[in-house]
């Protein structure tokens, strides 16, 4: 789900950079609202609440106690969590309290669409652009989210909650779209009415305790469940009956489903929701490892985070803490916050001075006034400014950096990362900065982490010059989500071998992310290197956390038993998923390596019918009727993905192929033609480009396109490889033979370059 000004997780269609079981995970949204009128859960919000009316409970229920009875022991520590945002995270409206939310006079304030919202029979009213398309009359009954923002559930059809797009701003009495000017249109995966905004399936499980999605496929119809709206207290503590039933008896010692937790353990059961991650499994518990329910989105391989790690898209707070060397020096979640207010435990700078004020954890001391350069006091002076700055997402709700990264500037004015400096002084230069932070620290702004950001933008692009750095990342990097950010950038920089090498060494690696990131990066290869690259994939399908058996799974997904337990694993995570448009993309694509096409072309069909906006979804659908042999139905889906983002080459790249499919050479040339015109750095499209002149007779023409492929995809050892064959049918012999030994430095196992050399040196 995405805020156009920062978040692109909530997007109008969904963008899939390559067909991939892990890019498909929706991830929760803090403050999103949504309700369903049949659900009638009972009034008290804080006590054993049974699951909505007309659903069935879930299995787990009977061992449930609910927050109302654990306070009953827990005073202090109930106390302070009822009136905490965990414990409103999600609760029905009340009146008269939340009358004023709904006072028409200030509630028409929805850019480029009527938005109204008051009190009439039988109780509060949103009026609202439906999906229709007309002005629809709605009845909210719950809420998501306390401050600085509160989102509106309404009824869907079929067991549906959706977030309404527009929020209330309870401080400035004020109601205004969490989208900015960005109007989003009936019919749009992103409308408060489509899927992108659905609370069963993106928010309801971290607003709500022991909740089951129960989506029907069969009648796509939901049948959601929860214990007790909001984060009570087992959420964290998990199910605690039997503890409650064992001091009711007087039976002793009282099992404490989460006693025995260790600080990991408790940062998983935070991070489970502070994350932008893709659900596995739909049934994280405490005490469960985070990488055997989810996969986590981290830098070098998503959108969200900048090449230094700060947060660019909303990403909420887990994978910036786990980059930090915070993380790395064993400080927790409960350092920082009081578990059940969920306040800071100290303020402003004291809290960043208990350990840096007296070097505890091998803590820098840090002497405020000397480290800041500003005045005692001041905005400027406050630890989080530079080292959590915050970010603005859903247009009010500001949240705070935990990677803890130092500003700068010298990275804007490289790579356009966002510095800390400019956040504050907004009416100042990147290179004023620069200049200021380069007098004040000197060369120590020369430090890792500055080459760290640098070797991760170069990679993204295979930028040759970082291949080094980056496998040397990877070996020697102590931070566990580093070396898998080092392992999903070399991807870009296969098939080579020493980075091949890399990577089936990082398949072993201590670290669950680094191992999950070096498979799917592998699995690129594995066509190329069945023996060696397969071997290593199905010593992952046996790992003993479920997101690297995933992993693993997808990347055999045309071979894996589905009676194993990691392709059980797969299946179940597909399953789970299916509910939005990339849950049908994956299966589609599962069921396209399996050779199910007709399967394949169901789901993809299905994604499309869903999401008609999104241009990758179109695509992929192409690729399956072209499969299926339907080649001119493939041409008019890529047609359609091009006339949704015209200004994306890839999509022309791909349509030149569908027509070359065809044997359309004119059309061909001239959509390849387009797509380097629009995309310059694609590599493949100069390539067949190339190839396709040279079949219509332009070898020079052919020519000049591969030296353009060869310079825009250097690691490419294709590329080398055809150009050596062109030169070969013009007997220019010795151009040849360098462009063969070329493709052989790339890529020693290219058998065709080998034997191409061979026949030239005879």
């Amino acid at each position: 789900m995405t805020h156009p000004s920062n978040d692109k997780s909530q997007r109008r269609t969904i963008r899939v950079k390559r067909l991939n079981l892990m890019a498909a995970g929706l991830v929760c949204l803090l403050g999103v609202a949504l309700w369903l009128r049949r659900a009638q859960p009972p009034q008290e919000p804080h006590g054993n609440e049974a699951p909505a009316s007309g659903s069935a409970p879930s299995a787990a229920a009977a061992s449930y106690a609910g927050s109302g009875v654990c306070g009953s022991c827990h005073e202090a520590e109930f106390r302070a969590w009822r009136g905490s945002h965990h414990a409103h995270a999600e609760r029905q409206l009340e009146l008269p309290a939340d009358v004023t939310a709904f006072d028409a006079k200030t509630a028409d304030a929805y850019p480029g669409a009527v938005f109204h919202a008051g009190v009439a029979e039988p109780g509060p009213f949103v009026e609202v652009q439906g999906a229709s398309g007309k002005l629809e009359r709605l009845g909210p009954v719950r809420w998501i989210g306390v401050d600085p923002l509160r989102q509106l559930l309404i009824q869907g059809e079929a067991g549906r909650l959706q977030a309404l797009d527009v929020a209330y701003d309870p401080a400035k009495r004020d109601w205004f779209s969490i989208f900015g000017n960005e109007q989003r249109q009936p019919g749009e995966w992103g409308h408060f009415t489509g899927r992108g905004m659905n609370w069963n399936s993106n928010c309801a499980s971290c607003h709500n305790t022991d909740l089951r999605k129960g989506y029907q496929p069969e009648n796509e119809s939901y049948q959601t469940t929860y214990q007790e709206l909001g984060v009570g207290c087992e959420s964290c503590h998990g199910p605690q009956l039997a503890h409650v039933e064992a001091y009711r008896n007087q039976r002793a010692p009282a099992p404490h489903h989460a006693a025995a937790l260790t600080a990991e353990r408790w940062l998983d059961t935070c991070g489970s929701c502070h994350s932008r991650r893709s659900d596995l499994t739909g049934n994280f518990r405490p005490g469960h490892a985070f990488a055997d329910d989810f996969a986590l989105e981290i830098p070098g391989s998503s959108a969200a985070f900048y090449a230094d790690g700060q947060v660019n898209e909303e990403a909420y707070e887990l994978t910036s803490f786990l980059s930090s060397r915070m993380h790395q020096a064993g400080v927790t979640c409960q350092d920082c916050h009081e578990p059940h207010s969920s306040q800071l435990r100290f303020p402003d700078d004291q809290l960043c001075l208990q350990c840096h004020g007296n070097g505890v954890r091998n803590a820098p001391r840090i002497d405020p006034a000397a480290h800041t350069f500003h005045k005692p006091s001041s905005t400027g002076s406050r630890c989080v400014n530079c080292h959590m700055p915050l970010t603005r997402y859903m247009q009010r709700h500001g949240r705070r950096d935990h990677g803890f990264t130092i500003p700068d500037p010298l990275l804007t004015l490289e790579l356009g990362i966002p510095n800390a400096c400019n956040r504050c002084h907004a009416d100042k230069s990147a290179a004023w900065a620069e200049h200021a932070a380069a007098l004040r620290y000197g060369q120590r702004l020369e430090r890792a982490t500055r080459r760290r950001a640098r070797l991760l933008a170069k990679g993204e692009h295979a930028d040759p010059s970082a291949k080094k750095g980056l496998l040397e990342l990877l070996s020697r990097e102590p931070i566990g989500l580093w070396r898998a950010a080092a392992a999903a950038a070399l991807e870009h920089y296969l098939p080579d071998q020493a980075v091949v090498s890399a990577l089936l060494e990082a398949a072993h690696d201590d670290d669950a992310l680094t191992r999950e990131r070096a498979l799917r990066a592998l699995e690129l290869e594995f066509p190329r290197e069945p023996e060696r690259i397969g071997a290593a994939l199905r010593h992952g399908l046996e790992d003993p956390l479920r997101s690297v058996r995933v992993a693993a799974a997808w990347a055999l997904r045309a071979e894996v038993s589905e009676s194993s337990q990691a392709g059980a694993d797969l299946l179940a995570a597909l399953r789970f998923n299916q509910d939005q448009p990339t849950g049908q993309l994956q299966l589609g694509g599962y069921q396209l390596a399996r050779g199910n096409v007709k399967g394949a072309i169901d789901h993809l069909e299905r994604a499309v019918r869903w999401d008609t906006r999104s241009a990758p979804l179109h695509h992929e659908l192409a690729v399956a009727l072209s499969a299926a042999g339907r080649t001119k139905e493939a041409i008019a889906e890529l047609e359609r993905a091009r006339t949704l983002e015209p200004a994306e080459g890839q999509y022309a790249y791909r349509l030149g192929l569908a027509y070359s499919e065809n044997h359309d050479l004119k059309a061909a040339i001239e959509t390849f033609e387009l797509a380097v015109k629009l995309s310059p750095q694609l590599g493949r499209a100069w390539y067949n480009l190339g190839l396709a002149r040279n079949l219509s007779g332009d070898a020079s023409g052919g020519l000049r396109a591969l030296e353009q492929a060869e310079r825009a995809a250097p690691l490419d050892a294709d590329v080398p490889y055809a150009r050596a064959v062109v030169l070969s049918n013009l007997q220019r012999k010795d151009q040849a033979k360098a462009a063969a030994q070329r493709a052989l430095s790339l890529n020693p196992t290219l058998q065709a370059a080998r034997a191409l050399l061979h026949q030239l040196s005879q």
